[in-house]
């Protein structure tokens, strides 16, 4: 399921757009940045819900997982690009907020912790049929794709991660269209290989 697409780029309530918000608040100003959350909170709330669809996290709340990006955000604001920059970044980090979570339950589960289980994430049209595969091995394949192919890489978690449409994902990393689905299918066909090797393994 797609993320749903941020609004329109609107001036803020105080007549700032978004992009000079972001601006601010990189250079300190914490009008800003109250300003910005409390202008797209709703828009961030069903990012989260997104993220959370698939993940067995029932300690883990919207509002918990957005709250734990934030702060990730907050302690080391990036160079903003614009809008789509922004929710591109809150997107990722909120999976690497899962991916931690995740992490934790492995270790308590290990430590003979009642209940943690590893967190199933289901990745959809990944060669020829849909696949499952907990987080931390989609997350262990995702970095090593990184290594191999890095645009493959940054195309499939903005395709699935982010939920940009193929055209966005062209505009995004200044590609053609017909790059973007090659770089895709290629992440799809090493993804699947990967997950089928990781299930043999198990």
């Amino acid at each position: 399921m797609k993320t749903p697409a941020p609004s329109p780029a609107i001036p803020a309530a105080d007549g700032r757009p978004l992009t000079r918000l972001l601006h601010d608040w990189q250079a300190g100003d914490g009008q800003a940045l109250r300003q910005l959350l409390a202008w797209v909170q709703g828009e961030l709330l069903r990012l989260a819900q997104s993220r959370l669809r698939g993940a067995d996290t029932p300690s883990l709340a919207a509002e918990d997982l957005l709250q734990e990006a934030l702060l990730k955000l907050m302690a080391r604001p990036p160079d903003w690009h614009d809008r789509q920059h922004f929710f591109a970044t809150v997107s990722l980090v909120m999976r690497q907020v899962l991916v931690d979570h995740a992490r934790s339950r492995l270790a308590a589960k290990r430590a003979g912790g009642a209940g943690w289980q590893l967190v199933d994430w289901t990745l959809s049209d990944v060669g020829e049929e849909s696949q499952t595969a907990d987080l931390l091995t989609l997350e262990r394949l995702l970095q090593q794709l990184e290594v191999e192919d890095a645009r493959a890489a940054q195309v499939v978690q903005l395709t699935y991660f982010v939920g940009l449409e193929r055209e966005e994902i062209a505009s995004v990393m200044a590609l053609s269209v017909a790059t973007v689905d090659r770089e895709l299918r290629h992440a799809r066909a090493w993804l699947s290989a990967g997950l089928g090797r990781a299930g043999l393994e198990a």
